[in-house]
């Protein structure tokens, strides 16, 4: 916006104190305020397409001081370093995020750079986890670790809210998104002798893999053993029993192959 000295002087003319550059910044600021919200408006009950974000994330180094800060936490015990964990897992501001992306650097294998890790994020045996680059984990998400697991997540990898991984034997390929609330379990009792508890027969750990580019919908529930191909989608709510092939888009209790997306 170009202003000039007639158009302050008319706005400001009875004021006494006026500023002419206090009142072309308070001008432009008026001016920036009706554009957002005409802008806004004009779309409000529309659909409409709007460009990704966070796939485009660049992976910048993380400050030294964070590194080294992990490193000098590493000569201490899992449990401790959980505990003080604990002290900043709910901070909102900047400083907690720094914080959680430290203790995760000194617990987990490897923990790349330029991840989020968001609020009340909570986990069991980090030191199973290999975790990429530009990753986000969401407010509450829950990974769930066991000593004898693994987890593998790719770079540029989206963990929605609320969502639960069972790290038993769990890959996570580059660019994968798994939205708010998914559930991905790793391991299921195999329920015999019959005469005996449920709870009480052995489990049966199966491999789950999601592969390169997949994106997997809203309170969907991936059980073990299952492998969801490159750039599929799998649609909220689905309960996905059985492998999906490549590019293909799955849904539904159980979820079946609707239609290719090439």
């Amino acid at each position: 916006m170009v202003l000039n000295l007639p158009q302050l002087h008319v706005k400001y003319k009875n004021r006494k104190d006026t500023n002419y550059l206090d009142a072309m910044i308070e001008m432009k600021i008026e001016k920036s305020q009706r554009t957002r919200e005409t802008g806004i408006s004009k779309h409000i009950g529309r659909k409409r397409t709007v460009p990704a974000v966070f796939g485009f994330r660049e992976v910048k180094e993380d400050p030294k001081y964070e590194k080294d800060f992990a490193n000098d936490l590493k000569k201490y015990p899992q449990e401790r370093i959980l505990s003080h964990y604990a002290i900043f897992r709910d901070s909102p501001d900047e400083f907690g995020a720094i914080m959680r992306r430290i203790f995760l650097k000194a617990l987990c294998k490897r923990f790349g750079n330029s991840c989020t890790v968001d609020q009340g994020v909570n986990f069991k045996h980090p030191d199973t986890f290999d975790i990429g680059n530009a990753v986000f984990i969401g407010r509450d998400a829950y990974l769930q670790g066991w000593y004898r697991g693994s987890l593998k997540v790719g770079d540029h990898v989206w963990i929605g809210p609320n969502t639960y991984l069972h790290c038993c034997d769990l890959v996570i390929e580059d660019y994968v998104g798994i939205g708010p609330g998914v559930k991905v379990l790793g391991n299921e009792h195999v329920g015999k002798p019959v005469d005996v508890p449920i709870i009480k027969t052995r489990l049966e750990i199966n491999p789950v893999r999601i592969r390169y580019s997949a994106d997997i919908g809203m309170g969907a529930c991936i059980l073990p053993g299952v492998t969801i191909g490159r750039g599929a989608i799998i649609g909220a709510g689905a309960t996905v029993t059985e492998d999906i092939p490549d590019y293909s888009i799955a849904v539904g209790v159980p979820a079946k192959v609707i239609k290719k997306r090439k």
